[in-house]
C-alpha cells in the first residue's frame, strides 16, 4: 500500500491502476439531499476522471461520490471527451442499497442475512432506489404493507443515518463495507472467477434511460452482461414507472 496526497501526486497514484474507487467529495448533512452535493462533488469527480483518462484509461472505475445518478454520467462525458470511454468499465456503486435491503428483509423474514439476496434496481437516491423484494431469496411471504415499509426504509436509509448522526456525517462504515464488496467483485471478475453478479448503476438498455442499475455480470472486461429486471410485482412496476422521471432528470443534470 502506498499513500499519495494532493493534485501533484495524482498521476503517480493512478498510474497502472486496474481499479479506481472514487469516494471523494463532501458527505450529506441533515436537511441536505444528495442533489445539494452536486455542485461541490461534480467538480471533484470531473477532475479525478480527467486524470484517470490520462494515467489509467483502461481501469475499472467504481463511482461512490454522490449524487451517483449524476456523477456516473459526468464521468462518462469526461471520458468521451478524452476519447477513452468504455461503458463496460464505469460503475455507479449502489451496493449499499442492496446491503440495506438484505439487512431489513432478513430482520422481517427472520432469516440469516448472510443467506439473503435482494436485487435493487433503478438509481441511488430516494425513490429511484427500487428493491425487488418479490425476487428476494429465501422466499418469505411478507404482507404487502411490510414490503412497502421495507421499500421506503431502503430508499430512506441514507437519510435515516444522516439524521441519526445529527450533523456529524453520513453512512461511512456501511458504505465502506458496501464499497469493499463491490470492489472485491470487480477484482474477482478481472481474475476470471465465473458468475460474479452484483447490482450496479451502468450504461444500460434495460429501460429507455441511458443509465440504470440492475444485476450485472462482471468479468475480465468489466461488464460482461447487463441482466434484465426479471418478473416484477404490481407494486414494483408502479415504482419503476414513478422513478423514471426523477432518474432521467438526474442523469441529464450530470450530462
Amino acid at each position: 500500500v502506498a499513500g499519495y496526497v494532493g493534485e501533484e501526486q495524482l498521476g503517480k497514484a493512478l498510474e497502472g491502476c486496474d481499479v479506481v474507487i472514487i469516494p471523494a467529495g463532501v458527505p450529506r448533512k441533515p436537511g441536505m439531499t444528495r442533489d445539494d452535493l452536486f455542485n461541490i462533488n461534480a467538480g471533484i469527480v470531473k477532475g479525478l476522471c480527467s486524470a484517470i483518462a490520462k494515467y489509467c484509461p483502461n481501469a475499472l472505475v467504481n463511482m461512490i461520490s454522490n449524487p451517483v445518478n449524476s456523477t456516473v454520467p459526468i464521468a462518462a462525458e469526461v471520458f468521451k471527451k478524452a476519447g477513452t470511454y468504455d461503458e463496460k468499465k464505469l460503475f455507479g456503486v449502489t451496493t449499499l442499497d442492496v446491503v440495506r435491503a438484505k439487512t431489513f428483509y432478513a430482520g422481517k423474514a427472520k432469516v440469516n442475512v448472510a443467506d439473503v439476496n435482494v436485487p435493487v434496481v433503478g438509481g441511488h437516491a430516494g425513490i429511484t432506489i427500487l428493491p425487488l423484494f418479490s425476487q428476494a431469496t429465501p422466499k418469505a411471504n411478507l404482507p404487502e404493507e411490510e414490503i412497502k415499509a421495507l421499500t421506503k426504509r431502503t430508499q430512506d436509509g441514507g437519510t435515516e443515518v444522516v439524521e441519526a448522526k445529527a450533523g456529524k456525517g453520513s453512512a461511512t462504515l456501511s458504505m465502506a463495507y458496501a464499497g469493499a464488496i463491490f470492489a472485491d467483485a470487480c477484482l474477482k471478475g478481472l481474475n476470471g472467477v465465473p458468475d460474479v453478479v452484483e447490482c450496479s448503476f451502468v450504461q444500460s438498455t434495460v429501460t429507455e434511460l441511458p443509465f440504470f442499475a440492475s444485476k450485472v455480470r462482471l468479468g475480465k472486461n468489466g461488464v460482461e452482461e447487463v441482466l434484465g429486471l426479471g418478473p416484477l410485482s404490481e407494486y414494483e412496476k408502479e415504482g419503476l414507472e414513478s422513478l423514471k422521471p426523477e432518474l432521467k432528470s438526474s442523469i441529464e443534470k450530470g450530462i
